[in-house]
């Protein structure tokens, strides 16, 4: 089954964490994502901040273009990897070996994705 791993982080911490951990953090994840490469179908990216985000958004004229405000989150999301695991407790069990949840307020999203037959009835 495939799954969206959604990496967020608050992001007060992003202000305070210095940048040699950050460096030290970034390598961890790239190890992350060699380690499990057996279970990743697309490695994913990292995400620009919020700020520099675009939205099209339903209007009453039809689609609009605007700079915010974007998707209501707590946290920031940071980047996303899918990956293709037989089940929901295997992808728990990746998203547990996540290097970044060392530090507070950081988390992963686990969600399943559709599959083809599922979307469209086949």
């Amino acid at each position: 089954m495939k799954y969206v791993l959604m990496f967020t982080s608050d992001p007060e911490l992003d202000a305070v964490v210095p940048a040699e951990r950050s460096e030290a953090d970034m390598q961890r994840i790239f190890q992350w994502h060699e380690d499990n490469a057996a279970h990743i179908v697309d490695g994913g990216a990292a995400l620009h901040e919020a700020s520099t985000a675009t939205t099209v958004r339903a209007g009453d004229q039809g689609p609009v273009v605007v700079d915010g405000p974007f998707s209501e989150a707590k946290e920031v999301i940071g980047g996303f990897t899918l990956i293709d695991v037989p089940d929901l407790d295997a992808a728990i069990a990746l998203a547990r070996t996540w290097p970044s949840l060392e530090l507070p307020g950081n988390s992963v999203e686990i969600r399943p994705m559709y599959d083809e037959a599922e979307l469209f009835g086949q």
